[in-house]
């Protein structure tokens, strides 16, 4: 676990699009967060909704510290109103966890939620885009890997659409999970718009 954790991710504290801010959480965002971890529609394919409860006791107990201190996490912002819209990470999947390209494990690994109102506008695209090539532009190039459930089929689209491509599928949680990859730097862009700052 240590040697993951040690792996370089992403450094940039914000990254910027046409319609949106990815930057460090804040305490304003506690009530999107505990949205996010508690809407069926959202955690359909995540195991369900989390017991309102356990989430806010989960912020009481731990602040903001906790995921704003996470190398490779984001909250996705409108660019403009700075509303929270969701979640990005782009951090080092744990060599515990089933769903793997080497044999050491540790890979990149794109994750994101939304909220369901921001579902169907491209925004998860524009997120997933900006981030992978601020990667692109900082770290050697390595697989970067998205792992969802096969069930899932908008998140695989998703992952499609990005250049993902499937090479496997396992069970965990009960379901079938589908493990897609690509390349780091089939994301570098000379002519990137989408700058990361801090």
């Amino acid at each position: 676990m240590e040697r993951v954790n040690a792996l370089p991710t992403l450094s940039a504290t914000e990254i910027t699009t046409d319609r949106l801010r990815l930057r460090k959480a804040r305490d304003a965002d506690i009530d999107g967060l505990i949205e996010l971890q508690t809407d069926p529609r959202v955690r359909a394919h995540l195991g369900g909704p989390r017991p309102r409860g356990l989430v806010e006791r989960y912020f009481d107990a731990d602040g903001i510290r906790a995921i704003a201190d996470k190398p490779g996490t984001y909250v996705i912002a409108d660019r403009e109103t700075d509303r929270f819209i969701g979640t990005l990470v782009l951090g080092r999947r744990s060599a515990d966890l089933p769903g793997h390209v080497t044999g050491e494990g540790g890979e990149l690994e794109l994750t994101y939620l939304l909220r369901h109102g921001s579902w169907g506008a491209g925004l998860a695209t524009e997120a997933a885009t900006a981030a992978l090539r601020a990667a692109a532009a900082e770290l050697p190039d390595q697989p970067v890997l998205v792992v969802t459930q096969t069930a899932n089929e908008r998140s695989l689209a998703l992952a499609t659409r990005l250049g993902f491509r499937r090479v496997s599928t396992f069970t965990s949680h009960d379901a079938e999970q589908t493990l897609a990859v690509a390349t780091l730097h089939a994301f570098t862009s000379p002519n990137d718009a989408h700058q990361p700052t801090g």
